[in-house]
């Protein structure tokens, strides 16, 4: 079985799902219709006068989007031509809040090796609006839309509006700010669409009618740096990048901040035409402890919302329990304990840090984030297995630490999701890009924000810089030369890091616009192999940019146990032409563990190194067959709720069982439905169903056909 723990928000007194309400008492919302939106416009106009049509969309996907007083909205519940009022689908910004200016910050500018400035290219951000009025975006900002409010004014959230954002603002300064701060690209033309409203949070009908809007308004490059959990390709977000891209605008998109397991890149980045993005992390000064006596070594990793970790001499180790932790840097396991609340204990009793050692393998991203009281102290994650020495180490006895620093190799940061993607198992993401410690514009300054929210709008910059160095270059070619010319990253022992956590690997400007080959899939992906023996071939298509003939030819791969390659060793393509070359593998399942396999294949022309990742399943693999399980209060109804869960295998039937979160004892079934289907599942639930308030652990149990269970687990509150 496969667990996940997120945390879903359920009130049944909130506006409908894609309903906001505006300062005169009315409501903005966007709807789904069957035929023509412009035909239901004129018969909205004339039957219901009072409910203003404040745009159609026809061009990604059919939709209206009205303003009136909620209680005139409720009526059109009734009108036919109503496909859907979308429930909440949640989309949150991609990124992470450093509370202070670090000694490592990035500037955007940096990425930009050439003498391109974007000048001309027409980018749109689609985010949480922008503050077009700082002084480094007002030169460059155009216009906008706010999809949220229904209006021209893509103005951040304020505080009088609800919880304040920046996170656009930040996006748009990493691709175009001009001014004391410099963007990758900072004379393109910027527009901004406000899809995501106060906290950074919107829906998914709000995010298409954006990208509608961008496309309609002639955008050359959309950003996104917003997603959700759902790893799945067709979700409708995904579904209209496709169509934007189809129609000829790249789409830049965000892989998330959900790593580092596999399968964790939420949608819409997993669209198959988009260029998705995982974040590299710069290198950086990094803390750990070292116990001289025993050699021992404990890396950390800084908590957002602490102080920074600066110590210059040793300290005695406590456990945050003991006595007297005065003076000590203390240490505790993860538990129940919110990490806020831990290391607020810990400053109390006079601590002068604290470490935070995980209750699973691996590392994680912690945060003692808390506006209202900060904590004071520097604050650290280490790995379970370094606190299980410190709590075996310092039993009966007083030990000293001291403090050392490093100087890290460019990674992967540990928060960027990995693919691939479910269902028709693309290799997520495409290109790498900065992610940490980016310094951009905000409201009212600057300030470093990390995530894959920072990693796209460097790629969007990127592509900027294409546009206007080969304006008359197809989509294709544009994405196709940057990923081309991407640069593989490897670790500190100098193996690559896998495809699926970098994709190509570090975008290079630069060399994508001076390329003398273009490869379009570079990303090789293999899909699933079912059979006893089967041999999967793909196209790969060159083009050579160069003005003279050029030769390639594959490195032969080492010989794998049940792998075998079919691939042409040297060919020939003239100058400024096309060819398509097939790559064949052969593979044997008996022979092959059940997962995930991927690897990489060279291909040289002269001097330069061209490596292609790819990727395929045996099988099966440990991707979640479920996901994606949001409930919220019907639109235009007080009594009944949709749910919705997204399906990538096909099932027999789901159930879902609440617990009590404390003790895990049993408390009723919530839903039982054999009306499902592989993507998105939705249904309805009467309140009076939903049983007595509370909070949940819910139990997602999905009966597979093969006969197998596979479940997770979310935590709900029904108030």
């Amino acid at each position: 079985m496969r667990f996940f723990l997120t945390i879903l928000l359920l009130s049944i007194t909130v506006l409908p799902a894609s309903t906001h309400a505006i300062a005169d008492n009315t409501a903005s919302i966007i709807i789904e219709v069957e035929g023509d939106p412009s035909e239901h416009k004129k018969y909205l106009e004339v039957y219901h006068p009072y409910i203003d049509v404040i745009a159609t969309y026809e061009t990604l996907f059919n939709g209206l989007a009205l303003q009136a007083t909620p209680k005139k909205l409720e009526k059109m519940e009734s009108l036919e031509f109503i496909k859907a009022i979308h429930p909440v689908t949640t989309y949150q910004t991609q990124y992470e809040l450093l509370k202070e200016k670090t000694k490592n910050a990035v500037m955007p500018a940096s990425l930009n090796d050439t003498t391109y400035t974007g000048k001309g290219v027409q980018v749109a951000v689609v985010d949480t609006g922008i503050d077009y009025d700082h002084s480094d975006l007002a030169s460059n900002y155009v216009a906008g839309f706010d999809l949220v409010d229904l209006d021209d004014d893509p103005m951040e959230t304020i505080q009088s509006q609800g919880m304040p954002t920046l996170h656009g603002t930040h996006v748009a300064g990493i691709i175009a700010a001009n001014g004391d701060l410099e963007g990758v690209a900072p004379q393109v033309d910027l527009y901004a669409y406000r899809a995501l409203g106060p906290g950074g949070r919107g829906t998914s009908v709000q995010v298409i009618a954006a990208l509608e809007q961008a496309v309609d308004d002639g955008a050359d490059i959309i950003n996104l740096s917003l997603g959700n959990s759902v790893n799945g390709p067709d979700f409708p977000t995904s579904v209209a990048v496709n169509r934007a891209v189809e129609l000829g605008v790249a789409v830049v998109i965000a892989n998330g901040n959900n790593g580092p397991g596999d399968w964790t890149v939420g949608s819409p980045a997993t669209a198959t035409n988009a260029l998705s993005v995982g974040a590299t992390a710069n290198p950086q000064t990094v803390p750990y402890l070292l116990e001289t006596l025993e050699d021992k070594k404990i890396k950390l990793t800084q908590m957002a919302g602490s102080t920074p970790w600066n110590f210059s001499t040793d300290y005695k180790i406590a456990q945050l329990t003991s006595k007297n932790i005065k003076g000590k840097i203390a240490f505790s396991s993860r538990g129940k304990t919110p990490f806020h609340k831990k290391a607020k204990m810990a400053q109390d009793a006079g601590a002068i840090a604290l470490l935070i050692s995980n209750n699973e393998p691996g590392i994680f991203q912690g945060s003692v984030e808390n506006a209202e009281d900060p904590i004071q102290i520097p604050v650290a994650a280490i790995s379970k297995q370094d606190g299980e020495w410190l709590e075996q180490y310092t039993k009966g006895k007083t030990v000293y630490m001291e403090s050392n620093y490093e100087k890290s190799k460019l990674a992967i940061a540990d928060f960027s999701s990995r693919g691939p993607v479910t269902v028709n198992w693309d290799l997520k993401p495409e290109v790498s890009a900065p992610g940490t410690n980016i310094l951009s514009t905000v409201p009212g300054g600057y300030q470093e924000l990390q995530g894959t929210s920072m990693a796209a709008p460097h790629v969007t910059g990127a592509m900027a810089l294409l546009k206007e160095a080969h304006p008359d270059w197809t989509i294709k070619q544009l994405t196709g030369a940057l990923k081309t010319t991407a640069s593989r990253i490897n670790t500190n022992q100098s193996i690559p890091f896998k495809p699926n956590i970098q994709g190509m690997g570090e975008i290079q400007p630069q060399k994508a616009i001076n390329t003398p080959t273009i490869i379009h899939n570079p990303l090789l992906s293999f899909r699933k192999v079912t059979d006893y023996k089967e041999t999967k071939k793909i196209e790969l298509t060159i083009e050579n940019n160069s003005k003279q003939v050029q030769t390639y030819a594959f490195n032969i791969p080492k010989q794998q146990k049940g792998l075998r390659w079919n691939l042409p060793q040297t060919f020939t393509i003239p100058a400024g032409e096309t060819r398509k070359i097939p790559v064949e593998l052969s593979v044997n399942s008996t022979l092959l563990e059940k997962g995930l396999h991927q690897g990489w294949l060279t291909l040289k022309q002269g001097k330069e190194l061209y490596h292609l990742p790819y990727l395929f399943v045996n099988e099966t693999a440990d991707y979640p067959k479920a996901m994606g399980f949001e409930f919220s209060l019907k639109p235009f109804s007080d009594d009944q709720f949709v749910y919705q869960l997204y399906l990538t295998d096909p099932a027999k039937s789901v159930d879902v069982k609440l617990y009590n979160p404390e003790t895990l004892i049993f408390d009723r079934q919530f839903l039982q439905t054999e009306e499902v289907q592989v993507g998105m599942n939705e249904g309805y639930l009467k309140e009076s169903e939903l049983g007595k308030p509370g909070r949940y652990l819910a139990i997602i149990t999905v009966h597979l056909e093969n006969g197998k269970l596979d479940s997770y687990q979310t935590v709900i509150y029904i108030q």
